[in-house]
């Protein structure tokens, strides 16, 4: 079994700061690329930001500039730094992992968290 479990969602002013941690657990041979996801009520998913296994980055045009990207493959953990947020990033921010989980062949899957809830409100 491959577990993601996410922390650090909660309540947050206008212009705060909040940063969420992944930590992937579980069978699997190696992490491929990690990334944040969320969802808004009545809205589809969407892409907030991705880090590759050699840290390439890429970023919504909504988080450029605010929001950071980073892993430890040591720890097989994904953080979110997440500055200036405004209303509009309230939202359920999902974990997700591309992963190889088995030696014996080149299968990947993506798995996902099970959502931490952002609220960015006044």
């Amino acid at each position: 079994q491959v577990q993601l479990v996410e922390s650090g969602g909660g309540l947050v002013q206008p212009g705060g700061s909040l940063r969420l941690s992944c930590a992937a657990s579980g069978s699997f041979v190696s992490i491929n690329a990690m990334g944040w996801y969320r969802q808004a009520p009545g809205k589809q998913r969407e892409l907030v930001a991705t880090i590759s296994s050699d840290r390439s980055t890429n970023y919504a045009d909504s988080a450029k500039g605010r929001f950071t990207i980073s892993r430890d493959n040591t720890k097989n953990t994904v953080w979110l730094q997440m500055n200036s947020l405004k209303p509009e990033d309230t939202a359920v921010y999902y974990c997700n992992a591309n992963l190889r989980i088995s030696w014996f062949n080149r299968k990947v899957d993506d798995y996902w968290g099970q959502g931490t809830q952002v609220t960015v409100s006044s």
